[in-house]
């Protein structure tokens, strides 16, 4: 059975917390695991969450800040140790390869799973698989970051009365979509567009185009939110986004489900970057993010 969920792992900005990991965030996409942004720890997280190495396929880190980061080293000698039998690709800024072979090779252990690597060096589209296309957007951050963007490709939904109209039915269903015709009926006289879904990851920046490019239309956003509101001066310096900001990036966009992380230490009330999300005016589905929390994709209107 597919399963098209978000694993979060951590959501801490800079510095664990005692309830708050560094970083980490798996999804899971009918079969496929990708990895985003693995911090220092991932590797138990993923056992806490029944995340196996074997899950994962891809590995996308946006930069190359420690809580982004660290835990690479523990993931990619984990995914050698398990013998993951299918390759990984492993996406992240081209500007910091000299860190990534540096956490690829952090010490010693015995090399047996095919690791490829694809550095990212602009906005564009990394891969196409029958199940989605992943693309990278550059963000604007202290150090090179990039988002990415899981787009599927659109499908089409049967149209029931349509089919009676034209007396398909049975195994001739079936026959006309894969056939694309049936007795001089086309598919798209008894079908209509399904739009596919879009997944969109965005970690450390400030407002930018590449912002609103990754999370335009898309079904689940999990977005950065370092600071709140009254602290908009000191993310804009850093390099981050407040509450408010990325409520307002979702509610532009059309977004369905929209998940805040990567909070600062100072705030101790969660609830605050839901109200101050809610104060921006989004109306859709929403989560503060917690370690371990799982989060589905929202199902197809």
């Amino acid at each position: 059975m597919s399963v098209r969920e978000l694993v979060v792992l951590g959501t801490a900005s800079q510095v664990p917390t005692r309830h708050r990991n560094h970083n980490g965030y798996v999804l899971r996409w009918d079969g496929h695991g990708l990895l985003f942004d693995p911090g220092e720890g991932t590797q138990r997280q993923m056992l806490r969450a029944g995340v196996a190495a074997h899950d994962l396929n891809r590995i996308c880190v946006t930069h190359f800040h420690g809580d982004h980061s660290l835990g690479l080293a523990g993931v990619i000698q984990r995914i050698n140790l398990d013998q993951v039998a299918h390759p990984v690709t492993a996406h992240y800024p081209a500007s910091g390869q000299d860190f990534f072979d540096r956490l690829r090779y952090a010490t010693a252990y015995r090399e047996s799973v095919e690791i490829t690597e694809e550095p990212v060096a602009a906005d564009g589209v990394l891969a196409v698989t029958g199940a989605f296309t992943l693309e990278a957007r550059l963000l604007s951050h202290p150090v090179e970051s990039f988002g990415y963007r899981l787009v599927e490709p659109d499908g089409r939904r049967l149209l029931p009365e349509r089919l009676a109209a034209h007396g398909i039915a049975g195994p001739d269903v079936g026959r006309i979509q894969r056939e694309g015709s049936l007795g001089g009926v086309l598919l798209d006289e008894v079908s209509e567009v399904r739009r596919g879904q879009r997944f969109a990851f965005v970690m450390d920046t400030r407002l930018c185009e590449g912002v609103h490019a990754l999370a335009d239309g898309a079904d689940l956003l999990v977005i950065e939110s370092t600071f709140l509101d009254e602290d908009e001066r000191l993310a804009t310096d850093h390099g981050h986004l407040t509450a408010g900001q990325a409520a307002a990036v979702a509610r532009d966009a059309g977004v369905r489900h929209l998940v805040l992380t990567h909070f600062s230490q100072r705030y101790s009330d969660p609830s605050e970057f839901e109200r101050q999300a809610r104060a921006a005016g989004f109306e859709g589905e929403l989560s503060v993010a917690q370690d371990l929390m799982r989060v589905p994709v929202p199902k197809r209107t």
